[in-house]
């Protein structure tokens, strides 16, 4: 069972390996067998080996040009859903994002989803 802080600190970790773009430390967020969708309706990446190739091999961002922040919204047993954003500098882009998680008895995501929606230029 996941608590809050236990999803805050999964989450922070998600964010310091996709600036790192460490293989270990994207790998140590997922399960074994984790199926990962960017999108909803998306293709669904599944395995951790085939989640960190798709961090680190599919056109990954310019170190030091993005940041995110998430925290939980709600959590329930090993099911979570997080908000946050994600903000990349080169492009002055924003996008709002909405994350549907479920977590192994290990702490590690079992189940990805992702909604963002890109923010209105001001």
């Amino acid at each position: 069972m996941m608590e809050r802080g236990d999803v805050q600190r999964w989450l922070d970790d998600y964010v310091a390996a996709w600036k790192s773009y460490d293989r270990e430390a994207i790998g140590a967020l997922f399960a074994e067998d984790c199926e990962y969708s960017y999108r909803p309706h998306g293709d669904t990446v599944r395995g951790r080996d085939a989640i960190v190739r798709s961090w680190l091999d599919d056109d990954p961002d310019k170190p030091g040009t993005y940041d995110a922040s998430y925290a939980p919204f709600a959590v329930d047993g090993d099911a979570a859903v997080a908000v946050g954003t994600s903000s990349y500098t080169e492009r002055e882009t924003v996008y709002d994002n909405c994350y549907l998680l479920r977590f192994d008895a290990d702490g590690r995501c079992s189940e990805f989803t992702e909604f963002f929606m890109k923010r209105p230029s001001q």
